[in-house]
């Protein structure tokens, strides 16, 4: 039964209107041509998703996202999303944005990743945020009506 499922580490944040994340999520995967099986995001802090970082990835320094893939089919979605809260109230303010178009973005990134998008060049980048935007905008339009 496909399904995504939200939860917290190591903060108080909770994330609002789940089923509609949930319907767009899931629309996106399909849109992008997989099947959804099991996906998990996992809100936490800074110093939970660092320690993640530095177990599983060697990599010592703060991030606003990890994506765990965990799918042995190629044409299903399965997978665990760490999202600092931390880093995206910072990155929020940074980017002057508003706090839930940052969360929308990092969390569809993750999703994007897990549909094989990669960000390592500068054209993979460009196409991420492409594919972001474009998802985002599509998010928006359903909100608003």
């Amino acid at each position: 039964m496909a399904s995504i499922s939200y939860f917290t580490e190591d903060t108080t944040f909770q994330v609002a209107q789940k089923r509609m994340l949930s319907t767009w999520i899931k629309q996106t995967i399909h849109a992008e041509g997989y099947q959804l099986e099991l996906l998990n995001f996992i809100f936490c802090s800074d110093n939970y998703l660092l320690s993640i970082n530095k177990q599983y990835l060697d990599h010592d320094y703060f991030t606003d996202i990890i994506t765990f893939e965990q799918s042995e089919d190629p044409s299903t979605i399965e997978g665990d999303i760490f999202i600092s809260i931390d880093r995206v109230k910072e990155n929020a303010g940074t980017f002057n944005t508003a706090f839930s178009q940052e969360l929308f973005r990092v969390m569809i990134h993750g999703v994007l990743h897990l549909c094989g998008y990669t960000d390592h060049t500068s054209e993979e980048k460009e196409q991420m945020r492409n594919k972001e935007s474009y998802y985002l905008d599509i998010l928006s339009k359903k909100h608003s009506t």
